[in-house]
């Protein structure tokens, strides 16, 4: 520590920022996620944990909301190579099932293949659960990177092992409350529908900048008291209207209980931000706006208890989404630390 220099240029070490913080110490311990399997329109997500470690090397530490973001301890669990031979084996398999019903085919002609992509699933869900559980009985703010947007579940499963009571507030472009998409159990697609129907201790969801949902989602949404779902499309025509963002964030905040996890899915954000993603979709949150609502909820009353960054995939001739997603994860690092601190100025 005594010969890192925040100003230098990051050299690369295989953690996330190219920081010199050991897992143990650590205050934030982020966990790759190199999974993609049940992914429905475009694959590549598996990349987003490698292309987010290699694009934070150039993501400067200084930040002027946040004294010393630098010295907050973020330390990286190295990937998993298993899992990204795993993802690829039964990504193969989970397009065999895709390719079956785009054909016109009925689900119950491939059960054999759904059981073994939602087996192996259930197994991904289990090792994410060890692994966050572990860092939650060291101390650390459990943080998720994937991947697709099913990683996380395992996650929130472990925070609920520490949390009776706690809150979600979700980013994203989908509602992804759907009944096992495509016949898959742990879908990209039903990461919000599992973690509402399997864990008791989740009292709120506050959804961000959802646009394509369908008439299940909605009829789920209206119904299901513990949803607040701020559409894009709300959200747009209330500053049409002239509520500017500030008061708009304090709405999103103020539905939120005091223990808060955040699942981010990057097409939440407008796709010019995140073109290379696996479902982009028109409209969105720009990056300050995002970055504003994440540092009201840091100087809230509210404590982030854990959260996740999902869905960044590499183009293939450029690095910008994993460029804004190297930063989107400093903003979620730094915050999540320092909120517990009450550092943020």
């Amino acid at each position: 520590m005594k010969i890192f220099n925040p100003n230098e240029p990051g050299m690369a070490n295989g953690n996330y920022f190219a920081l010199p913080y050991t897992l143990g110490e650590s205050e934030v311990a982020i966990v790759s996620v190199p999974w993609d399997v049940t992914t429905s329109y475009r694959s590549g997500t598996h990349k987003g944990p490698s292309s987010i470690i290699d694009a934070s090397l150039q993501v400067d530490l200084y930040d002027p909301m946040v004294p010393d973001a630098w010295s907050v301890k973020i330390g990286s669990v190295p990937i998993d190579e298993t899992i990204e031979k795993r993802n690829k084996r039964f990504r193969k398999v989970a397009e065999q099932v895709i390719s079956h019903i785009e054909e016109g085919g009925e689900l119950a002609e491939v059960d054999d293949l759904l059981a073994e992509v939602n087996i192996a699933s259930e197994e991904l869900n289990e090792l994410v659960y060890n692994s966050c559980r572990d860092l939650i009985e060291a101390g650390k703010i459990p943080a998720v990177v994937g991947g697709d947007h099913s990683v996380p579940l395992g996650n929130m499963r472990a925070v609920a092992d520490k949390f009776e009571d706690f809150g979600i507030l979700h980013i994203d472009a989908h509602a992804d409350l759907r009944v096992a998409y495509e016949g898959f159990k742990y879908s990209h697609a039903s990461i919000l529908y599992n973690a509402l129907t399997e864990i008791t201790q989740i009292s709120q969801l506050t959804q961000v900048g959802v646009r394509d949902f369908c008439h299940q989602e909605a009829e789920f949404i209206n119904t299901d008291p513990r949803i607040r779902c701020f559409t894009d499309m709300e959200l747009k025509r209330n500053a049409f209207e002239g509520k500017n963002w500030k008061k708009q964030c304090e709405d999103i905040v103020s539905s939120l209980p005091v223990n808060v996890y955040i699942t981010f899915d990057i097409d939440g954000l407008s796709p010019e931000l995140c073109p290379n993603t696996g479902t982009p979709v028109p409209g969105g949150v720009n990056f300050r706006e995002v970055d504003y609502l994440l540092y009201m909820l840091a100087i809230s009353n509210r404590r982030i208890i854990g959260f996740d960054l999902c869905e960044v995939a590499p183009g293939k001739s450029d690095e910008w989404d994993a460029n804004v997603g190297a930063r989107i994860l400093y903003k979620l690092c730094i915050y999540s630390s320092l909120n517990s601190k009450k550092q943020i100025i």
